[in-house]
């Protein structure tokens, strides 16, 4: 069977058709956006097609590490945070295609099928990150996208003036030179590039193709053709706007005003992301692909909009609004138009792309977190686990039931008290500024990386979905199970046993 895996950056869920189902953004899961309804037909066609998973998790948080857990299969934040592929990791293009340097014949005489990587996503191959598309048979970068330097001559192009002096500049001074009408915008040249290329490749048997867009991500500027129906006077506004918002509070920093702009940007890039997704769907159509090909859909994590009083990502626990992220697959004969409410996570796209094209799972030394999908599409009552599992790297712990979920922190927030804390793996930390001390007996310490302000927090999904109210005082009984469960996950993991310890378990 043939995979083809989706992967789109920062989409939150409330905006994905299949999931709100035509209801305004504010009667979805949180009462802090505003009343519109985000049109995503694509999604909506994939949803009919597919499974849609309700209880999907992303694992590992932001970006990069969200990657490394799809494609290794392991949790990467319980051990290190951002950074690139390590030399001993089973990464999964290799899993499926062998070593890259081999010629298509000797692929075909191994029995490995072809795998290709389509992408704008500037992070997978710049400094810090930079090695997660050696492994497939071919891959297509599509340049440009936020802090590329793909351009350096020194000519009058549009910039917010606030960003004159942010590595975004060179996203508008990219863009000057690129984008002329919307097939030029970047979501718009990964899908052709990956439809262009099912339609030269799609005879191989079993391929692989991994489609990494970096949209809905900021940068948020979208066509203003696209923008007016959430914000009528389009980019003819009386104030200062950046391509994205801080990561932060944004009350104090932006208006009720700016606020809303920010999310009408954001909406009209998810619209303008599932617009494009409708040229590969339209190949897979053509070239009646979906009678052999596995389609999986997703994105690492959401964003904040607004939410708990913040824009952007990076700032406190993986609340809903990030962590709970939209996962639909289309399986050639099972599952279609269905829903699944089992815990699955990010981690279990390794095992299930695997199977799906006949290789084996590899079995790493420290064990693999992912659970194969392939049987829950065919029975509803698939068992997947009891509880799912996320974070970021040196801050909270997330672990959810699918109704109570806590986000466990260190008790002491200071840079000094998040201790001990430990880097997992010979490669450096060049994206994020860790602490790292000398490498010793395969990890490294880390040091002066503070937690979150809130230590603990406790919530009920059923009655606060967007984990409004911190429920640990009134609910001691709750959170002490919650606590014994996460400490029983972690060992069942086998995450450093120094976690519990940072944790304050």
């Amino acid at each position: 069977m043939n995979v083809i895996l989706i992967l789109c950056d920062t989409l939150r869920r409330d905006h994905c058709g299949p999931y709100h189902q035509g209801r305004p953004l504010n009667a979805c899961w949180s009462k802090e956006q505003p009343g519109w309804v985000v049109p995503t037909p694509n999604m909506d066609r994939l949803g009919a097609r597919g499974t849609v998973f309700t209880n999907a998790w992303c694992g590992s948080s932001p970006c990069m590490p969200a990657r490394r857990d799809i494609y290794t299969g392991r949790l990467e934040f319980l051990e290190r945070g951002w950074g690139p592929l390590e030399d001993d990791d089973l990464d999964l293009p290799r899993q499926v295609s062998g070593e890259p340097n081999l010629s298509l014949h000797a692929m075909r005489r191994d029995g490995h099928p072809v795998s290709y990587l389509v992408s704008d996503h500037f992070h997978l191959w710049e400094q810090g990150a930079g090695n997660y598309h050696m492994g497939y048979t071919g891959f297509k970068f599509i340049r440009g996208i936020e802090a590329d330097g793909l351009y350096t001559d020194p000519v009058d192009f549009f910039c917010p003036p606030d960003e004159r002096m942010a590595p975004t500049e060179r996203h508008w001074r990219n863009v000057h030179f690129i984008r002329h009408q919307e097939q030029d915008y970047f979501p718009a040249r990964v899908f052709t590039e990956a439809a262009d290329w099912l339609g030269r490749n799609h005879t191989h048997e079993d391929f692989y193709l991994h489609i990494d867009c970096f949209a809905p991500h900021e940068p948020w500027d979208p066509p203003e053709a696209l923008l007016k129906p959430f914000w009528p006077s389009g980019y003819n506004v009386d104030f200062t706007w950046t391509c994205s918002g801080p990561y932060a509070k944004w009350k104090g920093r932006l208006s009720e005003t700016q606020m809303n702009f920010v999310r009408a940007r954001y909406a009209a890039n998810v619209v303008l992301t599932d617009r494009w997704l409708g040229k590969l769907l339209d190949q897979l159509d053509a070239l009646n692909l979906w009678r052999n090909t596995l389609v999986i859909f997703t994105s690492d994590h959401g964003t904040y909009n607004g939410d708990h009083g913040r824009i952007g990502k990076r700032q406190t626990h993986q609340h809903d609004a990030v962590g709970h992220v939209p996962l639909i697959i289309c399986h050639p004969v099972h599952g279609h138009g269905a829903s699944r409410a089992q815990l699955v996570q990010l981690v279990d796209l390794y095992p299930t792309v695997l199977a799906a094209v006949g290789k084996p799972a590899p079995r790493p030394e420290r064990g693999l977190h992912g659970i194969n999908l392939l049987p829950v599409l065919e029975e509803a009552h698939a068992r997947t686990r009891d509880y799912a599992l996320a974070g970021e790297y040196g801050r909270s712990v997330t672990l959810t039931d699918g109704r109570w979920i806590l986000h466990q922190s260190p008790p002491d927030v200071s840079a000094g008290g998040n201790q001990p804390l430990r880097w997992y793996g010979h490669r450096l930390s060049r994206y994020l500024p860790y602490e790292l001390g000398p490498y010793e007996q395969g990890r490294r310490a880390v040091t002066n990386w503070p937690a979150w302000p809130t230590p603990t927090w406790l919530s009920d999904k059923e009655r606060d979905p967007n984990e409004l109210v911190n429920l640990a005082a009134q609910e001691p009984e709750k959170l002490k199970q919650m606590q014994a469960e996460l400490v029983r996950t972690l060992e069942d993991l086998g995450a450093p046993p120094e976690q519990k310890i940072r944790l304050g378990l």
